[in-house]
């Protein structure tokens, strides 16, 4: 499990991120939504290790994150970041074969699960082609399928943290990528998401996390926090919300 208390990040003397107090836990999909310059990168590094917090604390699994060394970390912590780049021409499967270097099971077992977080990520079809020649959508999901296979099958005690893992993505794939991560998730990992699509939320989060101006402005399911007043609020635009006529969750229409 991770957790965060009273987390406060400054930046060249300006506070852009405080009063953040939550706890990720395992199963859970946990989304985090705010406009631009919210905090939600922000928060991001500081659950990632990335930032140091300057007050407040993150706790892995109730030992300070900094205390677990990089490679125990990176067994139990696996991070998307907003940008992923690469300059290399590996192949796809070697690239997300990288997501294993943390962990010793062995190739035989290292090519079973690259082989299920390719498939996870809708990109079996690409395992022998060149990272250099796909397109940007098609690298996202290769450095999804990384992360994946970092921290796969996604038991309890693993966590997954993603930034935009939906940005460059066409429908179809978006759907694809957190079907993924739901079923991640519903294996017993802890997952953080930041989206910007407020439906997408509504559909595979159990929580949402809604930032404005780097402070908590609402923490709960999508059908508490998914409200016109909030969203109102925070990003400035009118809105309808209705269930969705099959699913139930929470549907957003912009007036």
């Amino acid at each position: 499990m991770l957790r965060v208390e009273a987390l406060q990040i400054r930046r060249d003397r300006k506070t852009v991120l405080e009063g953040v107090t939550l706890d990720l836990l395992p199963g859970e999909v946990l989304g985090v939504l705010g406009p631009n310059r919210a905090g939600k990168s922000t928060l991001l590094g500081a659950l990632s290790g990335e930032l140091q917090a300057d007050q407040g604390a993150v706790w892995l699994d109730q030992k300070a994150l900094g205390a677990w060394s990089g490679a125990q970390r990176a067994q139990r912590l696996a991070v998307l970041p907003q940008v992923s780049t690469l300059d290399f021409a590996f192949r796809v499967q070697d690239v997300v074969g990288m997501g294993r270097l943390p962990h010793q099971t062995g190739k035989a077992r290292d090519d079973e699960i690259i082989k299920a977080a390719l498939q996870a990520a809708d990109i079996g079809h690409l395992s022998a082609r060149s990272y250099l020649a796909l397109s940007g959508g098609e690298r996202q999901r290769v450095h999804l399928a990384r992360v994946l296979a970092q921290v796969w099958p996604g038991e309890a005690g693993q966590t997954l943290l993603l930034d935009e893992p939906t940005s460059m993505l066409d429908p179809l794939h978006q759907h694809t990528i957190l079907q993924a991560v739901r079923s991640f998730a519903d294996q017993g990992a802890a997952v953080l998401v930041i989206l910007h699509d407020l439906n997408l939320a509504a559909r595979y989060c159990d929580r949402i996390l809604l930032l404005a101006q780097g402070r908590p402005h609402a923490l709960g399911t999508p059908v508490q926090v998914l409200q016109p007043e909030a969203l109102k609020a925070v990003f400035g635009l009118e809105v309808l919300v209705q269930p969705h006529p099959e699913r139930g969750h929470p549907l957003i229409i912009a007036r």
